[in-house]
């Protein structure tokens, strides 16, 4: 088979290099044309230099074009992956440190709260001109299959009003799924699941074992369970109360709702420490910065290390592959993806992305009706979309209004803070990220002038939170070189949880 495939953002070294192998470990797919675009030319340039080693290594002769020329990237591409960090560490820091002034205390920062709602400004600014792009050089029958966050904004912003057919994808609901597994003492493929909601906020309404429904038992399985006991506390208290387990973190469904980060001497009582995942303050920045300072400076040694195998036992659980296996072979793959809702899941907005399960062969990608979710998850994920609807017409329209009242709506942000100091607070983000925001110059012009005119509402300068870690340095990951390239090179940076 012969078609292209364009990564955008393919400086990221932990999705680039493995969706590639991914691909690649399907032999049909040994004559594909690979383009990489990303506007890092150093990151693209050893990214690029690491995949060609691989694809030799593994005997194929499959071309890679890498260039900063994005359009040059898109040129009759089929497929576009896309793996962007609008702004990069820099901008990503501070959508965690200014909300941690106003006392909102976040894990991770990328899909919901203050730094979700960011992060999704910079990202629909930057989507919206790569769907122009895709549209204009890229073929007909294109599909925009979306790794970056906040997964739903994006999405939804591509697919209304970037004029391009995009699916969102995430690995979210295979991790639940093997700790459903795992407490029941079950294989992971013994185990059927339904799964529904919206990224992050996916729920797992259906689970059977040959048949014999395990839903009920589900909450005594978890509350027995050593380790996920202790590291899996916010997910446990939200199965106990609400009746379904969710397919997010710990760390990532405690700011995502309003009661487990509001209070800094509460916050301790629900996380972990043993992985960031379970709920470190700004833990995944944290991991971010450490695994890009090792890849700069390891980079030489990973030329040196063991090639990726190219071979169906070393394939990732990564939708996209399997995605483009089954559009282009008619192979069926059932997975979850991120969606124009449109019926699927009856009591939630038509006009939302949902996550769902969803079926790719060579008719295309068919998601089933789902129904009704319950009433109580409805409700969690009903909160979230009126957010994300007005976080995507804000970024859309450049309306710090609209804006604004996102951040009233998300239910941390609005458990912390007062309106004062959320107006504030969106106020000094807007202009600490001016240079990735080009559709708020008018309302950053108005806050500068208010921030030198006004007097200001007291914040808590330089405060870390109420579990902050400390960033290692490369010569504390130089002691375990095994853990730092794990960090480093997987795009699943939550993969390796605490133990007991």
């Amino acid at each position: 088979m012969s078609f292209k495939i364009a990564f955008i953002g393919a400086g990221s070294i932990g999705f680039t290099r493995g969706l590639l192998r991914d691909l690649l470990s399907v032999p049909e797919f040994h004559g594909i044309e690979v383009a990489f675009t990303d506007i890092n030319a150093h990151n693209l340039e050893m990214v690029t230099e690491l995949c060609r080693r691989d694809i030799r290594e593994n005997g194929l002769s499959v071309p890679i074009t890498a260039t900063t020329d994005r359009r040059e990237a898109l040129q009759g591409a089929k497929y576009v992956i896309c793996t962007i960090r609008v702004g990069g560490l820099e901008a990503f820091a501070t959508d965690v440190d200014i909300p941690l002034q106003y006392g909102v205390d976040q894990c991770v920062g990328d899909t919901l709260s203050a730094g979700g709602i960011m992060y999704g400004q910079r990202g629909i600014a930057a989507m919206l001109d790569i769907c122009k792009d895709i549209r204009e050089v890229a073929r007909e029958d294109v599909l925009l299959l979306n790794y970056a966050n906040p997964m739903a904004m994006l999405t939804w912003a591509c697919n209304k009003y970037g004029g391009v057919r995009t699916v969102g994808l995430c690995h979210g609901v295979q991790h639940g799924h093997e700790q459903i597994a795992e407490v029941y003492g079950l294989k992971k493929e013994e185990v059927d699941i339904i799964c529904a909601g919206i990224n992050h906020q996916t729920w797992y309404v259906q689970i059977r074992h040959n048949g014999r429904d395990l839903t009920d038992g589900l909450l005594e399985a978890f509350e027995r369970h050593p380790d996920f006991s202790r590291t899996e506390k916010v997910r446990i208290d939200m199965l106990r109360r609400f009746g379904y387990y969710s397919t997010e973190s710990n760390g990532h469904l405690s700011e995502y709702v309003p009661w487990y980060r509001k209070r800094p001497d509460e916050i301790q009582d629900w996380i972990d420490l043993g992985s960031w995942i379970n709920g470190e303050t700004g833990g995944y920045l944290r991991v971010c910065t450490e695994g890009r300072n090792w890849f700069e400076t390891d980079f030489p040694n990973w030329m040196k290390d063991p090639a990726l195998k190219y071979e169906a036992s070393e394939r990732s659980h990564e939708h996209g592959s399997y995605i483009i296996e089954g559009l282009e072979t008619g192979r069926v793959y059932r997975g979850h993806f991120n969606t124009v809702n449109n019926g699927v899941i009856t009591n939630l907005p038509n006009d939302a992305i949902i996550e769902a399960p969803g079926y790719a062969d060579r008719n295309g990608i068919s998601m089933p009706v789902v129904g009704d979710l319950p009433l109580g998850p409805a409700a969690v994920c009903n909160v979230s979309i009126s957010v994300q609807r007005l976080a995507v017409e804000a970024a859309v329209r450049g309306d710090d209004f609209l804006l604004r009242q996102a951040f009233m709506m998300d239910p941390l942000v609005g458990a912390v803070c007062n309106p004062k100091e959320i107006w504030q607070m969106v106020d000094d983000m807007l202009i600490a990220q001016e240079r990735w925001l080009p559709q708020y110059g008018d309302a950053i012009a108005a806050a500068k002038k208010r921030q030198a005119e006004g007097s200001r509402l007291p914040t808590r300068e330089g405060y870390r939170g109420a579990a902050r870690l400390a960033v290692k340095t490369v010569e504390e990951m130089q002691l375990d070189r095994e853990a730092s390239n794990k960090n480093a090179g997987e795009a699943d940076k939550g993969k390796e949880r605490a133990k007991v």
